[in-house]
């Protein structure tokens, strides 16, 4: 569907509900129930550990799809002293808020193992990337993130890591809205890599290739990480009398063998 505009401009935009629906024969009474038990796996993210004060919420766990079949399994969890299951995560140099360090979070719950929409999502998102042959024999590495980013006050500021332009380390990640609720700020910039540690008021406009806001359900956009660098603003509470809330559905990919960027 979006391959080849993917490899031509380095980014894709669509709304992951509808192109699913078609794709896969399904209608959007199934796509709302699925979803809805996305947006209840929501309501109870941990805070996250890395984030204090930062009002971030997460889950992540780590799956693998089998380029020959499409098939998607779910990795098992690394089992900590304590007996929490944990996913570990790590971005290499890509991070410079925790470079080179393996950040471990809370797994997603069972239901969302379950979820077929979230499968059809992955099966999906892969389908609009692309790889060289030898990559194409082997397992394809998925990291599926859950992230909330919620606000009760005014003045409260909530922000994704790293807030800067950057670049995430896996060839491809793609972006699906859960929630946008009462929200100021939680803008979308696209930009070339060579603003990477940048914020987008601060460097040529002339580098920017989009800028945007998701705001239905099920947006999305996907970005080819040797070609763009990419940022989300920071959240603050918008004019009603409720919290803000900015969900996202995370979903990156990386090859078996991995190759520098």
């Amino acid at each position: 569907m979006y391959k080849e505009e993917m490899l031509e401009k380095g980014y894709i935009r669509f709304d992951a509900g509808e192109d699913i629906a078609s794709l896969y024969n399904k209608d959007m009474t199934w796509v709302e129930s699925q979803f809805a038990e996305i947006e209840a796996a929501f309501e109870n993210l941990p805070t996250d550990a890395y984030a204090s004060g930062l009002h971030r919420y997460r889950r992540f766990s780590r799956a693998v799809i089998l380029p020959w079949s499409n098939q998607v399994e779910w990795l098992p969890a690394m089992v900590k002293e304590d007996g929490e299951e944990v996913a570990e995560y790590f971005q290499g140099a890509f991070n410079p808020e925790f470079p080179d360090a393996y950040r471990s979070f809370p797994m997603l719950e069972q239901a969302m193992l379950d979820n077929e929409l979230l499968k059809k999502m992955i099966q999906f998102d892969f389908a609009q990337t692309y790889w060289d042959k030898r990559d194409m024999v082997m397992p394809i590495n998925v990291g599926v993130h859950f992230v909330k980013l919620k606000v009760e006050r005014d003045g409260e500021e909530a922000v994704s890591s790293p807030n800067c332009l950057h670049r995430d380390g896996e060839p491809f990640t793609f972006a699906h809205l859960v929630k946008r609720q009462n929200v100021n700020g939680g803008q979308n910039v696209i930009a070339t890599i060579d603003d990477v540690d940048q914020f987008p008021e601060a460097m040529d406009a002339r580098h920017i290739f989009a800028d945007f806001t998701l705001t239905k359900a099920l947006e999305s956009y996907g970005v080819a990480d040797e070609s763009v660098s990419h940022y989300v603003s920071s959240v603050h509470k918008g004019e009603q009398d409720e919290p803000a809330e900015r969900s996202m559905i995370l979903i990156d990919y990386q090859p078996t063998v991995v190759k520098p960027l």
